[in-house]
C-alpha cells in the first residue's frame, strides 16, 4: 500500500504550498517508520436496507435520521458496513514521539491518517470490484461523524461487526475509537447503473475545513 505524500502534507496544513526538503525528509522517514509498525485490518458485512420518509434509515444493524446519508444512500437495496484500523503500532509510535520529539509525532499523525485513508481506498476498490461483477454499483464511503449522521451509530456498526474481537477496535464513553487510527463506515450497494467515486471531503458540507481537500 503506497501512501499518498500529498496527502499527508494535506493533513500538515500545507494545502498547495510546497514543503521544503527537510519536512519532505522527515515526513520519508516518518511513512518508513509506520509501515514497519502498523497492521492494517478490517471487517465488513452487508446489511438490508430500508430508506424511510424524512431521512430515517434502517440499516439492519443501526437505525437513524440523516438527510446527508439518506441522499447518499438513494436507490440502494442493501449497505456494506465496515470497519479499519491500523491497529495498535501505529498508536505507540505516535504516544513515543510525543514525549520525545513532538514535530515527528506531528507528521506521524498525518502519514497515518493518509496510510489509513488509502487503506480504505482500497477496501472500497476491492468491494467495487465484486459488486460490479454481480451487477451492482456501489456509493462512496460515508461515516459516522460526517454531515448530519450521528457519531453515536459507530457503537451499533461496531457492535455489529464484532470489530473488538476480530480486529481490536473498542470505543471509550466519549464515542472515540481505539486504537485511534480506526474508521467505520457505510457504503451503499444500487442495482442503478451509476456510480460515484467522491471521496469523504467532496461529500462533506464542512467547506470551511482546514484540512479540505
Amino acid at each position: 500500500m503506497e501512501i499518498n505524500r500529498k496527502e499527508v502534507f494535506r493533513y500538515l496544513g500545507y494545502g498547495r504550498t510546497e514543503p521544503d526538503s527537510q519536512i519532505k525528509d522527515l515526513a520519508e522517514s516518518c511513512i518508513a517508520e509506520l509501515e514497519r509498525e502498523a497492521v492494517p485490518r478490517a471487517v465488513s458485512r452487508v446489511y438490508p436496507l430500508i430508506l424511510g420518509q424524512n431521512g430515517a434509515i434502517d440499516g439492519g444493524c443501526f437505525q437513524t435520521v440523516s438527510r446527508n446519508l439518506w441522499k447518499n444512500l438513494k436507490d440502494c437495496t442493501e449497505i456494506i458496513v465496515f470497519a479499519a484500523t491500523l491497529g495498535t503500532g501505529a498508536d505507540h509510535l505516535i504516544r513515543k514521539y510525543m514525549q520525545l520529539e513532538m514535530s515527528r509525532a506531528v507528521v506521524l499523525q498525518a502519514a497515518a491518517t493518509a496510510m489509513l485513508e488509502d487503506y480504505c481506498d482500497e477496501l472500497c476498490r476491492e468491494q467495487q470490484e465484486t459488486c460490479e461483477k454481480e451487477g451492482l454499483y456501489l456509493r462512496p464511503r460515508f461515516s459516522p461523524g460526517y454531515g448530519d449522521f450521528p457519531l453515536n451509530v459507530q457503537e451499533d456498526i461496531l457492535s455489529a461487526l464484532e470489530a473488538g474481537k476480530r480486529i481490536g477496535i473498542k470505543l471509550t464513553d466519549s464515542l472515540l475509537m481505539v486504537p485511534t487510527k480506526s474508521v467505520t463506515a457505510v457504503m451503499g450497494v444500487s442495482p442503478k447503473p451509476y456510480r460515484c467515486d467522491v471521496k469523504g471531503c467532496e461529500a462533506c458540507q464542512k467547506a470551511d475545513c482546514l484540512y479540505r481537500r
